[in-house]
């Protein structure tokens, strides 16, 4: 082994066989999350995904549901759409070119890469049709190629827009059609230098005027300099017939999800919150946004809570953070969002699904899941209860990691699992 293999291996070993005991389990579901003190090292805990096959196991979901893979054998699926005659389109692929800043980072980054697919990115976007209704995709063929780390879809009046890591891009759509019939058209050019935080979230306006795509920062905690954040940590409204733009919301860290809350025009996320305060800070979270709303991003966390890394320091936005609706606890890695409607049944009628990618840098793992916020007069109104689960198992082996969430108006959830390269669809059986 080289001396610098070496040297990851052991300063590893060391960092993970220093944080003995188990992580503190404070409430962290709801508005008013416990935001304990900071614990800070030199390296974070890390408990990776250990990846193992399904084989003959499924994802476990509530009595009364079904689960069955739709689609596998996929390249890095993210995230789906569901088009109005009822095919699916899946984004496939990943992205990123951020160099590695501290040592701490040549140590993590290899680690962390073990709890992901060997599967190379796809770059594409692959449809899935079922033909007969009855449930089985039979069909499953390339929509398009060549793309750049696609990530949000969205569909308005005959068009399908794609967020790739570097541009928003728009195909001419034909209902029924399985394959574009020319290149894509670029909208607008998205933030795309050094892209640490490479996915771009999205989601169009009722009205299908705007398209909302989340921009994550380029860092935890601006350690490459205010410089590379310039319109980072931002959600942009992009006018989906010029590309002009505009930064909509601000502080947002790693926006990774978006949806609009049915019967409205209110802009909803998930967000991936900073790392290496401790275990259980700081929560990720599902909120509202206001249209020029700041959320904190760098200077705070939920609310006014002071990051005390980030020199120099801004009075002056601290107090104007909003804290977020709703914490779903720290690290879970929230990666999916979609608003339920009553083909769900009635306990999951009303409120979201969340897709929880699971956590890397904590020794009791979290996340590995999907949950769903309940939801009364349009806000958050319980615990988060556990819809799928099962994808890391109580043998410490991990056989999915869930991304993407859809809701089929047909009535199903439909899954993206970025590990096992899977989809999956969750239906009522009563």
């Amino acid at each position: 082994m080289k001396r610098t293999s070496l040297l990851i291996a052991v300063l590893a070993a060391l960092s993970l066989s220093a944080c003995g005991g188990t992580d503190p389990d404070p409430e962290q579901y709801g508005a008013d999350p416990v935001l304990p003190d900071h614990q800070r090292g030199l390296l974070p805990r890390m408990t990776i995904a250990n990846p193992t096959n399904w084989g003959d196991e499924l994802p476990m979901v509530p009595d009364g549901y079904s689960i069955s893979a739709i689609a596998t054998e996929l390249k890095i699926p993210r995230q789906t759409l569901v088009l109005p005659n009822g095919d699916i389109l899946v984004a496939e692929g990943k992205g990123g070119n951020a160099p590695a800043l501290k040592p701490k980072d040549l140590i993590a980054g290899p680690i962390k890469a073990k709890g992901t697919t060997s599967v190379e990115s796809g770059d594409r976007l692959t449809l899935l049709r079922d033909t007969d209704g009855d449930g089985t995709y039979e069909m499953q063929t390339v929509f398009a190629e060549n793309l750049n780390a696609p990530y949000g879809l969205a569909f308005i009046d005959g068009a399908l827009y794609v967020a790739n890591q570097d541009a928003l891009v728009r195909f001419d759509y034909t209902e029924g059609q399985t394959r574009a019939e020319a290149p894509p058209v670029t909208v607008t050019p998205l933030p795309s230098a050094i892209n640490h935080h490479w996915t771009k979230a999205m989601t169009a306006s009722p009205d299908g005027r705007f398209l909302y795509v989340g921009i994550g920062s380029n860092s935890n905690i601006t350690e490459r300099g205010m410089v590379a954040e310039v319109d980072r940590a931002t959600i942009w409204q992009i006018d989906a017939a010029t590309g002009a733009h505009r930064a909509y919301a601000t502080g947002v860290r790693n926006p990774t999800a978006l949806a609009i809350l049915p019967g409205t025009d209110q802009l909803w996320a998930v967000v991936n919150e900073r790392d290496e305060l401790g275990p259980n800070l700081v929560p990720d979270y599902l909120s509202s946004i206001r249209d020029g709303g700041f959320y904190g991003w760098p200077y705070s966390y939920w609310g006014q809570n002071v990051d005390p890394r980030v020199k120099p320091q801004n009075p002056d936005k601290v107090a104007s953070a909003i804290a977020p609706d709703y914490s779903l606890g720290s690290h879970v890695a929230a990666l999916g969002l979609d608003f339920s409607s009553p083909v769900m049944g009635a306990q999951f009628a009303e409120g979201a699904f969340v897709g929880e990618h699971g956590s890397w840098n904590r020794k009791d793992p979290v996340g590995y899941k999907v949950v769903f916020v309940p939801f009364t007069a349009g806000r958050p109104s319980g615990d988060p209860i556990d819809f799928v689960t099962g994808f890391r198992g109580e043998d410490g082996k991990t056989r999915g990691r869930p991304v993407g969430v859809t809701v089929d108006p047909r009535g199903a959830l439909i899954v993206a699992d970025d590990l096992s390269n899977t989809i999956w669809r969750i239906t009522p059986t009563r």
